[in-house]
């Protein structure tokens, strides 16, 4: 079963218990209403125990579905991590390069001169032939008979 995601525009709209969720990026775009979607963010909360309890209790046994995980800081505090889809206003989406969800362009194909570099004389040895001492005697020579 794969985690659904809550589809917002703020952080604090992310955590209310009535956000919408979405499991996949297609799905998220349905709730997005003509904002686009900027891709899968994750915030990093640091809080008290007491908030951090509270923040879980409020959500409910279906509201934290994996995507607000608890953590622990080297000083023994809470942090939890909140994963959600977030939603921006179309002309202030990041350029492509910088989005998390799509790889950035590939660079322009060069010529590859790879094969030059390792393989100048070819893959594989050619065989020799060994060559025989004259002084050893051919036990399985075709020309015996015995």
């Amino acid at each position: 079963m794969s985690l659904s995601y809550p589809v917002a525009r703020s952080l604090e709209d992310a955590l209310k218990p009535d956000a919408p969720a979405a499991r996949s990026r297609r799905e998220a775009m349905t709730f997005a209403h003509g904002l686009a979607l900027e891709g899968l963010e994750t915030s990093w909360l640091h809080m008290p125990e007491a908030e951090a309890d509270a923040l879980f209790k409020a959500l409910g046994a279906d509201g934290a579905a994996g995507h607000i995980q608890r953590y622990e800081d080297t000083s023994g505090h809470a942090v939890v991590a909140v994963s959600w889809w977030k939603l921006v206003d179309p002309n202030h989406v990041r350029p492509p390069e910088k989005r998390a969800f799509e790889p950035a362009p590939a660079p322009e194909p060069t010529e590859d001169h790879t094969d030059d570099l390792y393989f100048r004389r070819g893959r594989t040895k050619t065989r020799r032939k060994k060559v025989t001492d004259p002084n050893q005697m051919d036990l399985f020579s075709k020309n015996l008979k015995g």
